[in-house]
């Protein structure tokens, strides 16, 4: 329970329904896209400027309070879960675009901003925002700033990180720094580097300056089929191997693309293993180029069908098969678990071969949607939780997946986060020995060394006066 006058100190703060404490209303803020984990908070408080999240954070680290700054709630790691006794500080009111400066190619933002409306606004222009979440039309910035977002085109433009200048950042004390700022490469340390990804233990952004990319002169996107996920994986090494950085390189295997066409019907051939989606853009002369490379090394690699996009319309029913994905898995399992492991782009036919292994043995389907050029895996762990033990065994699959992935040299995460969801495993990333079973019985174990990634974040803790907890900016 609160200190009495909590609650109306607040509402002094940010106005008396900008405070939320009924328990109809709490509970739409229990969880984050992780919907397996649930915490009812103490309060929500929703501020609109950063003068009213600095007087909120300055009670709650007075009061020794701990606090979870929110956005659109669509993670997928449990970033954005409240702390039992805690305040979810929602910065959904938080969502105008500050300032358009098209000559320098930025724009100001508040936290709750779309990631959609930043393209929407500048697109008339010839301008875009490159970091593209699949949840693009409803996660916002303060999140992707959280988590470190890519999306289908991090191959080529990189994620959030490489595209936010400066930001303010309210301190876990209340104080307000301004980092970075409105230029590439600014004298000093790269502190925006620092707090991209670190998904809000260390402040809360509430303006972040971002950098616009023009629209390519050509844009070209190609649909491959394939019979089997390791031709497709081999062709997309085959693709870097000869030099090209395509703009984006997804795959989508047999059951991902089920899936996807049950719900949006974007025209994906069902009698494949596996596709890739592949755009290229740029000046016209390189994508007609690169573009006649692509296909060759398709064919090579045995495509079994090989279809260009024609028109915007195409591209975009292409596209929207692929972002549909996750949401699309529902027309094929009551319920599911979704994972993001990082692997080197070699080792992905190995890593699905395991990974498939790892399905027949705990008799659940798995579902592989990701960024194939940067080896960003999004499995999709199929399971009924009305049988029993049937969510543990997908925990454990899931958990296993990830322990694939940085036994071959990756990471835990590549844009979804720690979260709550990946605590348990973080002992993956410290540069010690970790233990694994050799066989999927766990009769024997042996020895693995285990890399570094580099966005694994300490545990979630708010004690006395040290820092309060801050999780996940959603």
């Amino acid at each position: 329970m609160l200190k009495s006058g909590i609650v109306a100190e607040l509402r002094t703060i940010v106005g008396y329904e900008s405070v939320l404490e009924k328990y109809e209303q709490l509970r739409t803020y229990e969880s984050d896209g992780l919907t397996s984990f649930r915490v009812t908070p103490a309060l929500v408080v929703l501020p609109a400027t950063t003068e009213e999240v600095q007087g909120v954070v300055r009670i709650c680290y007075r009061e020794h309070i701990a606090f979870v700054p929110r956005g659109s709630g669509t993670g997928l790691s449990g970033g954005a879960l409240p702390i039992e006794g805690g305040i979810v500080i929602s910065l959904a009111r938080m969502n105008r675009i500050l300032d358009v400066d098209l000559a320098n190619q930025r724009i100001v933002l508040q936290p709750g901003v779309i990631n959609l409306w930043v393209t929407q606004r500048v697109a008339p222009h010839g301008y875009y925002y490159a970091p593209d979440p699949s949840s693009q039309q409803v996660c916002s910035i303060g999140g992707n700033v959280a988590e470190n977002s890519g999306g289908a085109h991090c191959l080529k433009y990189g994620f959030t990180v490489n595209h936010v200048l400066g930001m303010k950042l309210v301190l876990p004390n209340g104080d307000m720094v301004e980092v970075g700022g409105p230029t590439l490469d600014p004298p000093g340390y790269d502190l925006s580097g620092i707090i991209v990804g670190s998904e809000g233990t260390l402040g809360i952004a509430t303006e972040v300056t971002v950098r616009i990319v023009r629209k390519a002169e050509a844009i070209q996107t190609v649909l491959a089929a394939f019979t089997h996920p390791d031709a497709a994986g081999e062709t997309v090494s085959g693709i870097i191997a000869a030099g090209i950085v395509p703009a984006a390189v997804e795959m989508m295997d047999k059951l991902a693309v089920e899936a996807c066409e049950a719900a949006v019907h974007a025209g994906f051939p069902l009698d494949a293993g596996a596709i890739l989606l592949i755009e290229l853009d740029g000046p016209h002369a390189e994508v007609a180029q690169q573009f006649a490379q692509i296909e060759e090394i398709c064919r090579a690699a045995g495509a079994t069908e090989y279809r260009v996009a024609t028109t915007d319309e195409e591209r975009m029913k292409m596209w929207k098969g692929r972002k549909a994905a996750f949401a699309a898995m529902g027309r094929i399992s009551p319920n599911y678990i979704v994972q993001d492991g990082v692997l080197p782009r070699t080792a992905l036919p190995e890593v699905l071969r395991e990974i498939e292994a790892l399905s027949t043995h705990y008799g659940l389907r798995v579902a592989n949607v990701f960024h194939a050029g940067d080896g960003n895996l999004h499995p999709l762990v199929l399971y009924d939780q009305r049988n029993e033990g049937a969510e543990h065994h997908a925990e454990e699959l899931a958990g296993q997946i990830l322990r694939i992935c940085v036994e071959h040299g990756g990471s835990i995460t590549g844009e979804h986060g720690v979260g709550t969801t990946k605590k348990p495993i973080c002992s993956l990333c410290l540069p010690r020995r970790t233990w694994r079973p050799t066989n999927l019985s766990g009769a024997r174990l042996t020895q693995a060394t285990s890399l570094i990634p580099t966005r694994c974040i300490p545990p979630h803790v708010c004690v006395g006066k040290s820092p309060a907890h801050t999780s996940s900016i959603r």
